[in-house]
């Protein structure tokens, strides 16, 4: 931030004066939607995914089988989002759903064989992705990055 940014930032809070464009929700909304988006273009044309599939896809390869209950409090996605991406990737082969035992209501989701050759080719796609955006960050600027974000997602859940 620049120190006029700074500066129009703490005469905001002074005057507790609303600057959507300085307001954390706001740009936290802002830049999440512009990297959803560049991430979007790049699985829509490539694989006919959505970021919500994606999602899907990434947490049961990094957590296996899972009720939809579980992947909502993974990925903060809401239930019909989930919904809706299972059954799209569910029509595809991509990932598959059992009975849960001791609910005759769920279902375990996990990914299929398709669904696992399918993650093993977009996992080194999305780690480029994520370079690229972060290329002219410092190693420090990173870790930084990520320590906060952690602090903002723990204070927003407290």
């Amino acid at each position: 931030m620049t120190g006029a940014m700074v500066k129009d930032r703490d005469m905001g809070a002074r005057t507790g004066e609303l600057r959507l464009d300085l307001f954390l929700p706001y740009r936290l909304s802002v830049a999440s939607n512009a990297v959803s988006t560049r991430i979007s273009r790049a699985y829509r044309g490539a694989f006919d995914l959505k970021v919500t599939e994606w999602r899907l896809i990434a947490i049961l390869a990094e957590g296996g089988a899972m009720t939809a209950q579980a992947l909502v409090g993974a990925t903060r996605m809401d239930k019909v989002s989930i919904s809706r991406a299972a059954k799209a990737l569910q029509a595809r082969g991509l990932i598959e759903a059992e009975p849960h035992g001791e609910d005759g209501r769920s279902r375990f989701l996990s990914l299929s064989a398709a669904g696992h050759v399918l993650y093993a080719e977009i996992a080194p796609q999305a780690l480029a992705m994520e370079a690229k955006l972060l290329a002219d960050f410092t190693g420090e600027e990173r870790a930084l990055l990520e320590t906060l974000l952690r602090r903002i997602e723990a204070a927003a859940g407290a």
